[in-house]
């Protein structure tokens, strides 16, 4: 007998049809042999309805509040499953965070998981019960309840599968596994049958939504498997695990793009110490992430500084930098909204020299310019012109024969 956590999105759980399969299927797994413990995340639309009547009342308002809204959708629920599973003959029991516990830091609607209490749960399998948790949520220390921001529910799925140490994770949406690239925009994507944690953590930040980046960062801390599957088939997805040998057989892995960055440039810097510093620091205080950052060499005591924000907090950038602009005396700040971050990812990239340049020529081929370029161990990066990003990504997947599996010898 093993233990298998399943986690289901809101997609899965968005009507009582759907809840009601969500049941047969944790039925079926336990009657395989198997422990079962359900991770959901809200209806779909849920989450986003509280949201909104929160607006209404205030746009700023309190996030202790806040959280204590929000975190009803899970509670909704886990409840109707535990319903839906009696109604098929097995004994369930739902918990929500709090009740389990999941212990959190304090910072409201994205907080951080601490740890997390098993017995409650163990107790509760070991009377024959599937057990059904509200993902996205738990309590910190002075007993307040906590989120984990969007897409927390796979973090919550992966962290009591670790504390249970189950078997497996198994995540549960609405594709059927982690693609070479999005299948949407290149119809020769192809499924992935496993991926390590290095490259799915790349692909999660880069663009593809699959995953959220927390959950996989959890996974590989503690070794813990996660299969991606479809909640509307019987396949099999994709297997996120450590690397094994072989792996690096395939060069690249997939090609991933984001269409949400914007692009920042200061032009006419003083080239002095302190000047990043203060440019960075004002934009940290507005709470915006900076992506790719590129300074150019340094002309009659003068640079240029571009780096890339979230599209939705570019005007937010401008006006912190015009604030400061006293301070740090630019020539000229500007930016461009019409970009797009396009990347090829792969841990068989370590081992060999020519990938980027291949990943260039391609673009170059098609007259895609690049306008910035970022690069790690396993990944390269470029920044382009937004309206080139399907052609790039085509071109890519092209290039680098993704749509051919590669064989990986035992």
């Amino acid at each position: 007998m093993g233990l298998i956590v399943q986690k289901y999105g809101g997609t899965s759980v968005g009507s009582i049809e759907r809840i009601k399969n969500v049941a047969r299927r944790a039925v079926a797994t336990k009657k395989s042999g198997h422990q079962v413990v359900v991770v959901l995340s809200a209806m779909s639309g849920e989450t986003d309805r509280l949201i909104n009547l929160a607006n209404e009342i205030d746009p700023e308002h309190n996030r202790r509040e806040h959280d204590v809204l929000v975190s009803s959708g899970e509670q909704v629920s886990v409840a109707l499953l535990a319903m839906a599973v009696e109604t098929l003959g097995e004994k369930a029991i739902s918990y929500l965070g709090s009740q389990i516990i999941i212990r959190t830091d304090s910072d409201h609607s994205r907080a951080r998981i601490m740890d997390i209490d098993g017995s409650r749960i163990k107790k509760a399998l070991d009377n024959d019960h599937i057990v059904v948790v509200a993902g996205f949520q738990g309590i910190d220390a002075s007993g307040n309840i906590t989120t984990l921001g969007r897409g927390g529910s796979d973090t919550s799925a992966v962290a009591v599968a670790t504390a249970l140490s189950a078997d497996v994770c198994e995540i549960y949406t609405d594709v059927d596994g982690i693609y070479t690239t999005d299948p949407n925009i290149c119809n020769e994507a192809r499924k992935l049958d496993r991926i390590s944690y290095d490259e799915m953590l790349e692909l999660a930040s880069l663009g593809a939504k699959v995953l959220q980046i927390r959950s996989v960062e959890f996974a590989q801390k503690y070794g813990m498997p996660i299969h991606v599957r479809s909640s509307f088939t019987d396949c099999q997805g994709t297997i996120v695990c450590k690397e094994e040998e072989g792996m690096e057989k395939a060069i690249v892995s997939g090609v991933a793009y984001n269409k949400n960055e914007a692009k920042v440039t200061i032009c006419g810097i003083p080239d002095r110490p302190g000047v990043a510093a203060s440019i960075f620091s004002a934009i940290s205080a507005q709470g915006i992430v900076v992506d790719m950052i590129i300074q150019n060499i340094s002309d009659e005591g003068l640079t240029d500084l571009t780096f890339t924000v979230p599209k939705l907090d570019y005007d937010h950038a401008l006006t912190a930098l015009q604030n400061i602009n006293q301070e740090i005396g630019a020539r000229n700040i500007n930016g461009d909204k019409n970009i797009a971050k396009v990347s090829i990812v792969g841990i068989g990239m370590r081992t060999h020299a020519d990938v980027a340049s291949r990943m260039f020529a391609t673009l170059a081929r098609e007259n895609i310019n690049i306008m910035m370029i970022s690069t790690s161990e396993i990944k390269v990066s470029c920044v382009i012109a937004e309206k080139y990003t399907e052609l790039a990504v085509r071109v890519l997947h092209q290039e680098f024969e993704l749509a051919e599996e590669t064989k990986i010898e035992n």
